[in-house]
């Protein structure tokens, strides 16, 4: 029996509901429906039974002054749902406030989703007036993020280095652009165990993060504190960061059933 290709199964008009939510709700907070029958390349009442489909079932929303359309409460919900039933994130939660209290800095759990790597749930230091928000749900780079690169540095057949570019993106003034240079980066992360941001993706945020491994033994997430760029010096990071990070991953993962 010859197996068809997925996409000849595709639902054009589930797609295109999926395209309003996806892509272009992801770039503004509100658009009306002139504007997505422009970008969609669809007519307006073919836009309009997309719209009105999605508002029955909560997804998008009208805002009644402007007649704009924006995303409704069941996206959270469903987003909320999602990370709920991952065992990651549940594992995740007592380990990621224990580590805030301890070093007085946010933290965060970061997946793999295709090229990127998206926080999925942090616990932030409340007693700090200044302190690091994780972009929960926002798709970053590998190259320049700590818990990018230690998804990078401890992949064991290394195709995550082989799909990266040749000319890496640059963020900042520190992100490393050359793939050389970051692979020798990555050798330094895999004997040590963990990795390094300072103002790669984002400027004046500094990170360190260690790679999360299940039952299966691979890596399943990254565990990462992040701060203020001058509250994470090199000397903070060697003496206390990083044991402790390390400290947190070994946990997480055995409690994922990983064992050394």
């Amino acid at each position: 029996m010859v197996r068809r290709n997925k996409t000849n199964y595709i639902i054009q008009s589930v797609a295109h509901a999926l395209d309003v939510l996806e892509q272009y709700f992801g770039e503004v907070d509100e658009l009306g429906v002139t504007e997505l029958s422009k970008r969609l390349k669809l007519h307006k009442n073919n836009v309009f039974r997309v719209l009105a489909t999605l508002e029955s079932r909560g997804y998008i929303e009208q805002n009644r002054a402007t007649e704009n359309y924006r995303l409704g409460i069941k996206c959270l919900h469903l987003g909320r749902r999602y990370i709920d039933h991952m065992g990651l994130v549940r594992q995740a939660r007592p380990i990621l406030a224990d580590v805030a209290r301890r070093c007085g800095e946010s933290t965060f759990v970061a997946i793999m989703r295709r090229d990127r790597v998206v926080p999925l749930e942090a616990a932030e230091a409340c007693e700090r007036v200044v302190r690091i928000r994780p972009p929960l749900g926002e798709a970053l780079p590998l190259h320049c993020t700590a818990v990018g690169k230690a998804h990078l540095a401890f992949d064991p057949e290394q195709q995550l280095r082989a799909g990266l570019p040749e000319q890496l993106e640059r963020f900042t003034d520190r992100t490393i652009v050359d793939r050389a240079m970051l692979f020798e980066q990555l050798d330094s992360v895999a004997r040590s165990g963990y990795s390094i941001e300072s103002g790669e993706f984002f400027e004046d945020v500094a990170a360190v993060a260690v790679p999360i491994r299940d039952y299966t033994r691979s890596v399943v997430g990254s565990l990462a504190v992040a701060g203020p760029a001058y509250r994470i010096p090199s000397e903070r990071i060697s003496s206390e960061l990083a044991p402790l990070i390390l400290e947190a991953g070994r946990e997480l993962s055995h409690r994922l059933g990983f064992n050394e």
